[in-house]
């Protein structure tokens, strides 16, 4: 069994346009598709990331600044990382993630062991 990261980007325009209650219903499947993911023993661990507040350190001087970032359908929005088999499977599960809904896309790449 090997580690795979889901890096989330997009959909934030769409989301944005949620009413509260619609927000909420769609955050419920968030919470759902990774409770299941949890009780299957595949999910290792995952969280949303601030997305107004983020440094950048670059160069061989290590300069701190506050971008550039990708543009807001590029942005990482969160990460989640599980355990599958191979790259198909992981990409197969992937594709019960809510972040479809609202047009948003997941990148997938196995973690190699250091």
């Amino acid at each position: 069994m090997s580690k795979y990261m889901y890096l989330f980007r997009g959909g934030e325009e769409q989301r944005s346009q949620l009413s509260e209650a619609e927000m909420q219903s769609h955050m419920q499947k968030w919470v759902t598709w990774m409770d299941r993911l949890a009780k299957s023993g595949k999910l290792v661990d995952g969280s949303p990331l601030r997305k107004n507040e983020r440094k950048v350190v670059s160069g061989s001087e290590k300069i701190v600044s506050d971008g550039p970032f990708a543009e807001g359908k590029e942005l990482v929005g969160g990460y989640l990382i599980v355990n599958a088999e191979k790259l198909d499977d992981a990409a197969e599960i992937a594709k019960d993630c809510p972040i479809f809904e609202h047009n948003g896309t997941v990148e997938v790449a196995e973690i190699l062991p250091m």
